[in-house]
């Protein structure tokens, strides 16, 4: 059985403890979350691709046994509601905020 990635939530919470004990400027925290924002669509794509390799290679009739294909797409599927749920509370959370008197 394969083992699901966590680097990117690891990598996040090592940016966030970092946040914790140092003072960073916004330039500092802008940059930290924009690279944990990246590596994250990066391994969505990751598996986005493998499922799609996998899916062509058992088409065309090649080696590649119907679980391991299953197993991906329902990998990349899961990533990729998880990433949209994470965009809607973003967004919602900007229109929350803008919504906010000063």
């Amino acid at each position: 059985m394969e083992r699901i990635s966590l680097s990117a939530v690891n990598h996040a919470n090592h940016v966030l403890k970092k946040e914790q004990s140092n003072t960073n400027t916004p330039y500092e925290a802008q940059r930290d979350f924009a690279s944990v924002l990246k590596e994250s669509m990066n391994k969505v794509n990751e598996t986005q691709v493998t499922s799609d390799d996998l899916t062509t290679k058992l088409v065309n009739g090649e080696d590649v046994e119907l679980h391991s294909v299953m197993i991906a797409s329902q990998k990349a599927s899961v990533t990729m509601q998880a990433t949209l749920e994470v965009r809607n509370k973003v967004v919602e959370a900007y229109q929350e905020m803008m919504r906010m008197s000063i």
